[in-house]
């Protein structure tokens, strides 16, 4: 019988994307891909081992079940970004050794980048740049990491002349930390990296702003790089973000945590200055919309799910009527057709995120009433039902007095195809994260508004992280097809982010994601979450204001009763 367990023991089956494989412990990913006949091991950058991400080195000791990662997938992507930020960041250190490179934000499918220490970057500078990411990844160079202690971590990073990253180390008081390693170059990454330079093909640098834009492959067709987008509401709301950083005096995650730890009168008033800063913001734009409120009758406002919108409606609406406008607020929500009406997804089921979901005839019509004074009878949709009640609340406008819509579709001029587009004023809300991990490791928007939301449904509606997680990529396919197309439409941008929030929600995400285990195929998005959550000093709730874009999520709302 020893011997038979020995045998046994002598291979471990693995499941290779649904292929049973069967290997000597000890073996790398990368090697059963090499052997394998049904996979090109090109085509992969990183594998889920057991529901984590894992790089393609890991070596299998156990019987597992590996997923591989393409570009294909959402996690092959972030996993490819972060690689060609390592490349750039190499090419940036041999030509411009002094230079301090900054990954500032994203646009579209690009990170924009600039030298903090430079005022601008001549386009033959970046032609270099891009030049030599080429070369670096035409040589088919090994990228591997090494856990290291403090201590030679630190000799590296001063070398690279990495001091933001430095000043991480102290602020997290790590003693250990994994440094990624490829030809003559080292720096520190939030996640795995791919691991071969060759693999990074596809991506172009085009200057734009300050600096430049790195561009990665399209949505569409994976081996072409990008189209630059041309966003200049949303960079424009972006450059904003960045003067309410610098007004705040934090950039990143070091800056964050020493400020804590240092003065927490100060860290109290963080809170109270960011929520001023918003305040402004929002009176800043009731204001505009004062002064053309003879022309606008219509405020649309949409934004991706999370982004505070129904707080800010409230806010603005208290603005406005500060100014002496009265406005009133109707939901698209209470316009759904009847469920038996709802058009289907390509799988079948019932796509309530579908302009045609609403019913854009009876809605137009309510709108060319309200606008020319008279009262309609607001219908009420009951979701429990899916049914509409034509029997609602009468409502009516009055003359020089704007209606607020709130909506996915609110962008969308569709919508609102009854009336001129001279009588709306469009407005965009967005979470865009002001505070960054470091120089070279800035924090996924997405993310953000995800632990949000996984607050939000726990508190609002019993919904565990799980199920959160679960119907999240439903949500950002819905915000793909019907909300970013239709962001540049907007007049005005908002931006609902807060410099603390991660270490508000922090104590409430938390051990909501830690009840995910590894046999759930979301428990990489949970780990994802939960290493970002490290990162930042949890703090109490108890100086956010009770109309703060926040208490939608942790509660304790005075304006929109949650």
């Amino acid at each position: 019988m020893a011997e038979i367990a020995s045998k046994d023991l002598w291979k471990i089956a693995v499941d290779l994307n649904n292929e049973r494989i069967e290997v000597r412990p000890g073996t790398s990913i990368a090697e059963v891909l090499k052997d394998s006949k049904s996979h090109d091991s090109e085509l992969f950058i990183g594998a889920k081992m057991n529901n984590r991400i894992v790089d393609i080195s890991e070596k299998l000791w156990q019987s597992s079940n590996i997923e591989l990662l393409d570009l294909f997938s959402e996690d092959g992507m972030r996993i490819y970004r972060q690689s060609l930020v390592f490349v750039l960041g190499w090419a940036v250190y041999e030509l411009f050794p002094n230079a301090k490179l900054e990954v500032k934000y994203s646009l579209g499918q690009s990170y924009y980048c600039e030298f903090a220490n430079q005022d601008s970057l001549l386009n033959s500078e970046i032609e270099n740049i891009e030049k030599r990411m080429q070369q670096l990844i035409k040589s088919n160079l090994s990228i591997y990491s090494v856990v290291l202690k403090k201590e030679e971590a630190i000799e590296y990073l001063n070398k690279y002349k990495r001091p933001d990253t430095l000043a991480l180390i102290e602020s997290m008081k790590w003693e250990e930390i994994r440094i990624h390693f490829s030809g003559k170059y080292a720096d520190f990454s939030k996640s795995i990296l791919v691991p071969r330079t060759g693999i990074l093909k596809v991506f172009t640098l085009e200057a734009f702003n300050r600096g430049f834009l790195l561009l990665f492959p399209g949505v569409e067709d994976r081996t072409k790089p990008a189209q630059k987008y041309n966003l200049p509401q949303l960079a424009r709301a972006w450059q904003e973000s960045e003067e309410w950083a610098k007004i705040l005096g934090i950039r990143n995650i070091p800056g964050l945590v020493q400020l804590y730890k240092r003065d927490h009168k100060e860290a109290d008033n963080l809170i109270h200055i960011g929520e001023a800063l918003q305040e402004k913001k929002i009176a800043q734009m009731a204001d505009e919309i004062y002064q053309r409120s003879d022309k606008i009758k219509i405020i649309l406002i949409a934004g991706p799910s999370s982004s505070g919108k129904t707080t800010f409606a409230e806010r603005l609406a208290i603005q406005l009527r500060v100014l002496g406008l009265r406005p009133i607020a109707i939901s698209t929500d209470d316009y759904f057709l009847n469920r038996e009406h709802t058009p289907l997804d390509e799988s079948g089921e019932y796509d309530f995120e579908a302009l045609e979901a609403v019913d854009l005839n009876l809605f137009n019509k309510h709108l060319q009433m309200l606008i020319e004074g008279k009262q309609i009878l607001c219908p009420i949709f009951d979701f429990n039902n899916g049914s509409r009640s034509e029997n609602g609340r009468e409502v009516a406008s009055e003359d020089g007095h704007p209606i607020i819509i709130e909506g996915i579709h609110s962008l969308n001029e569709e919508l609102t195809a009854a009336v001129p587009r001279e009588k709306k004023c469009k407005i965009y809300i967005s979470s865009l994260t002001q505070v960054a991990i470091d120089d070279h490791n800035r924090i996924n928007t997405t993310d953000t508004r995800l632990i949000r939301r996984i607050v939000r449904d726990n508190h609002f509606r019993g919904r565990t992280a799980l199920e959160t997680l679960k119907f999240w990529p439903s949500v950002r396919k819905g915000e793909e097809k019907n909300i970013f197309p239709f962001q540049e439409e907007a007049d005005m941008f908002f931006n609902s982010s807060l410099i603390f929030e991660l270490s508000i929600l922090k104590s409430y995400a938390y051990n909501l994601l830690n009840e995910i285990t590894p046999a759930e195929k979301e428990y990489s998005d949970a780990e994802h979450l939960l290493r970002l959550l490290d990162y930042f000093p949890e703090i109490s709730d108890r100086y956010v204001p009770l109309n703060s874009i926040l208490r939608e999520f942790i509660g304790g709302s005075s304006i929109n009763g949650r």
